[in-house]
């Protein structure tokens, strides 16, 4: 059973792009258009092997919402891979300050995604 890749971006386009490499590969793919929307899934219940963030969102950006899930119980250790646009080495420390465990900057190639995934998952 492959573990649930849960992808939170606000680019509808993009969700259904990752959705499809990441199906394809065999994952189970949940979705989110905010962090709100994350949050939201999160503390319904949902518990994704790996949580794939972007950093330019409306009201809640990707860092905001990589420490939110941080504090949240039973979060600490789940992989965060943020994909965004942004290259910047600044945005990338405060990721990683926000105990982000990778970064793939936007547009990702399916294979260097799946690689990375695989490489973060267990059991990918």
């Amino acid at each position: 059973m492959a573990s649930t890749i849960f992808v939170v971006d606000d680019s509808v386009t993009i969700l259904m792009s990752m959705e499809t490499i990441l199906k394809k590969a065999g994952f189970t793919v949940a979705k989110a258009v905010s962090g709100e929307d994350a949050v939201a899934e999160l503390e319904g219940g949902l518990k994704p092997g790996l949580i794939i963030t972007d950093i330019h969102m409306p009201r809640m950006s990707g860092i905001e919402l990589i420490r939110k899930i941080r504090g949240m119980s039973g979060f600490q250790f789940v992989p965060i891979l943020v994909v965004s646009t942004e290259s910047q080495q600044a945005k990338r420390d405060e990721a990683r300050a926000a105990k982000a465990t990778g970064w793939l900057v936007k547009p990702v190639q399916p294979d260097d995604l799946l690689k990375v995934v695989k490489q973060i998952l267990p059991n990918g």
